[in-house]
């Protein structure tokens, strides 16, 4: 990798820990500046705007992430009722690249972004259209395989899931721990289970 990538790349992700943990609007390009020592001259070398570096943020970290950790654990699924609970299980209390106490990146974003910011939305709309696409196309894939019943709507499947998944990480944020995520998983087991 160049020079010159590699300072993008660390700019990038030094930009995210901090978009991550104080929000997109109150990071500045001042602050970003500071936190990966490169000067003025070398972001603006990289980005013309700081919306420019957001949606490469969106691009090159999120999607890779949402894709290893969302999409491809489901997407060959055999048993998409184990799967799903275990994905959404390792997302709440194992993923390293999440924390309790910021909540989901992309939720946080959709949230902070998408009322002002039509590039955002795009970007965003894009992750979250990919990992509904995978939901539905397992549940369909069990009905036929017969693991999921047939009257099973895998869109509403989908919906639940996704907005579960965002709901409850805007509790451990506003709590700052976990311990709903385990309550919360004891009642998603059982929706799953009654899937079959």
């Amino acid at each position: 990798m160049s020079k010159a990538a590699n300072t993008r790349l660390t700019i990038l992700h030094k930009a995210f820990e901090l978009i991550y943990s104080k929000g997109y609007q109150t990071t500045s390009i001042d602050d970003i500046i500071a936190t990966t020592q490169v000067t003025k001259g070398a972001f603006y070398y990289h980005f013309k705007t700081k919306d420019e570096m957001g949606i490469a943020i969106i691009e090159e970290i999120l999607k890779p992430t949402m894709l290893e950790s969302f999409i491809q654990p489901i997407e060959n699924s055999q048993n998409p009722i184990d799967d799903l609970y275990n994905m959404i299980s390792y997302l709440l209390l194992e993923d390293p690249f999440l924390e309790v106490k910021y909540g989901c990146p992309v939720g946080n974003l959709t949230q902070e972004m998408t009322p002002w910011n039509t590039q955002f939305s795009k970007a965003l709309l894009e992750l979250v259209n990919q990992w509904m696409h995978t939901i539905q196309k397992i549940i369909l894939e069990a009905q036929n395989s017969g693991l999921v019943r047939k009257e099973i709507n895998g869109e509403q499947v989908a919906f639940f899931i996704m907005s579960g998944y965002w709901g409850i990480r805007n509790f451990g944020k506003l709590q700052n721990n976990n311990s709903c995520y385990i309550v919360y998983l004891k009642e998603f087991r059982d929706y799953l289970n009654g899937l079959k």
